[in-house]
């Protein structure tokens, strides 16, 4: 089924076509006044004997001065028709690609504030889990009894929150005392003190706050990709209690965003020249749609300080959306991104 870029493409080619056949007409008919101007010069020096050749190089002339009143007239009416049938396809298939890539600069929106909306609901998580008794009790009386019921309250909680690898809580030294699934992920007594969120969460001035960590790779967990977050455990639960230690939640990353980015609603046929993507700050891929580059290829971006957008790169239009944050979830400076190769021509 023919497309719009098709039925532009042959209007430049019937346009191009026409121009090429009447500049050939042109090209004859020059030739056959010439030949005509030449018999009339021989009639001429044949005297009376010419005379009737005379009569019909003059015919040939008349015939040949018609079909150059009618070339130039095609010429203007036709080929200028043309001209301006192929400027308003140009004109309308360029609307087209700005309305395709202001559609999916919508796209890649809604696709960035699915996983913000998603990552403040994480960061409500930690808060509320860290305020929990049977995990302040880990830390507040640190006996074996207190720890092995925190890590039964946490694998409660993984039950029924699915979304997660798992749950840990750290004493002030950066110890792991406790933890959501010890059969599946052998980390109790495994020291994280150099972790960057681990310092960071300990240093949080209130139970309001918390570290959202980039993607990363994480070993203790089998090299699962994580997105981190983490927040103090204080005395009582209370918000500006005593730091005892730090609550850590890592969301599975891999799976949840591989469903955003394989979300999108783009038809088959979109989908066939289309790459839809996750960016971090630095556009490194988080996570794509054909599964390929995570986390070690960074996407060559140019958002020339808009927030959204899109523009032409060669066969290729890129539409992107930064993080706009979600309540109190300000956002890492990710980027969702919607890459389209061009429609293939017919």
């Amino acid at each position: 089924m023919a497309n719009p870029q098709a039925i532009v493409d042959l209007t430049h080619q019937v346009r191009k076509l026409a121009t090429s056949k009447i500049g050939d007409i042109n090209d004859i008919n020059r030739e056959a006044n010439f030949l005509a101007l030449n018999a009339l010069i021989e009639a001429a020096r044949a005297g009376a004997a010419g005379r009737g050749f005379a009569v019909v190089a003059n015919q040939v002339k008349q015939v040949s001065q018609r079909i150059g009143e009618v070339t130039e007239s095609l010429n203007k009416e036709l080929v200028g028709s043309l001209s301006s049938l192929t400027a308003l396809g140009d004109l309308m298939i360029g609307r087209m690609q700005s309305h395709e890539g202001q559609r999916c600069a919508d796209l890649a929106l809604n696709m960035i504030d699915i996983i913000d909306r998603n990552l403040y609901e994480r960061s409500c998580d930690v808060r509320w889990w860290a305020t929990d008794s049977a995990l302040v009790a880990s830390l507040a009386q640190g006996s074996l009894e207190a720890r092995a019921h925190a890590s039964q309250r946490l694998s409660v909680i993984l039950d029924s929150y699915t979304v997660y690898k798992d749950i840990w809580v750290l004493d002030a030294d950066g110890t792991i005392v406790a933890s959501g699934r010890p059969a599946q992920y052998a980390v109790a007594g495994r020291n994280v003190a150099r972790a960057p969120w681990f310092k960071a969460a300990l240093n949080t001035a209130s139970g309001e706050e918390y570290v959202a960590d980039d993607v990363c790779t994480t070993s203790l967990l089998h090299n699962a990709q994580v997105a981190t977050y983490a927040t103090a455990i204080r005395a009582g639960g209370a918000t500006h209690g005593k730091v005892l230690g730090v609550l850590v939640i890592f969301f599975d990353w891999a799976q949840q965003a591989q469903a955003v980015v394989q979300g999108v609603r783009l038809t088959d046929a979109e989908w066939a020249r289309s790459r839809c993507m996750i960016l971090d700050s630095a556009f490194r891929v988080l996570a794509s749609s054909d599964g390929e580059g995570v986390l070690t290829e960074t996407f060559p971006l140019r958002p020339d300080r808009r927030r959204a957008g899109f523009y032409q790169d060669g066969g290729l239009t890129v539409s992107f959306a930064a993080t706009p944050g979600y309540e109190t979830y300000k956002g890492l400076g990710w980027y969702g991104v919607v890459c389209q190769r061009g429609q293939e021509r017919s």
